[in-house]
């Protein structure tokens, strides 16, 4: 099995962590797309004593620390283009449980500018087959807001089944919100 830090490749995407010295084109391909994300992005509920976000600094520690811990897997999402890499989303497998579960759950985000090309749906099924493979995971999950349709569309694509409505399941845009989700099981049988 493979050891943190994960990269995975498909085709002409690679799914590898941020790095330190990924800062900027990070910070830039986030204020490019703050609008077109802004629906979509988990908020956190107003509860005294919760503090600020991290700074990107503390963010990739926190991802290198969970990803070798193997509590949640986050990768940015990488277009090679002739010798050069271009940053156009990212993705995680996280709430990554072992034991009678083994399973986790999915979430990623795309830049606009390369939005609707299968790569998000790309990098879902390299990850859903890097976790099937690899860790040997039974169940992910996808859980996406119902008038999301390019993420559902992503799903789908991927070959994850709608299962049903989570009510009020996670925070985003200020409130909790309903989620649809979506599961994939791992084809292969551990018993």
């Amino acid at each position: 099995m493979q050891r943190w830090p994960y990269v995975i490749s498909d085709q002409e995407i690679t799914l590898r962590p941020l790095r330190y010295r990924d800062r900027a084109i990070w910070h830039q391909v986030r204020r490019v797309n703050a609008q077109w994300l802004a629906p979509w992005e988990a908020t956190r509920p107003a509860i005294e004593g919760d503090g600020a976000l991290p700074t990107f600094y503390e963010m990739v520690h926190y991802y290198n620390k969970e990803g070798r811990d193997l509590r949640s897997i986050s990768l940015a999402i990488w277009l090679q283009i002739d010798r050069s890499e271009m940053l156009i989303g990212q993705i995680t497998l996280g709430g990554i449980v072992f034991g009678a579960y083994r399973g986790a759950h999915i979430g990623y985000w795309i830049d606009q500018r390369h939005a609707n090309r299968g790569y998000a749906s790309r990098a879902v099924r390299a990850l859903t087959e890097f976790a099937f493979n690899e860790l040997q995971l039974h169940r992910i999950e996808i859980n996406l807001r119902p008038e999301n349709a390019a993420s559902r569309k992503v799903a789908e694509k991927s070959g994850y089944h709608y299962e049903g409505v989570r009510s009020r399941y996670l925070h985003i845009a200020g409130d909790w919100r309903d989620h649809l989700s979506f599961v994939a099981e791992n084809p292969k049988n551990f018993s």
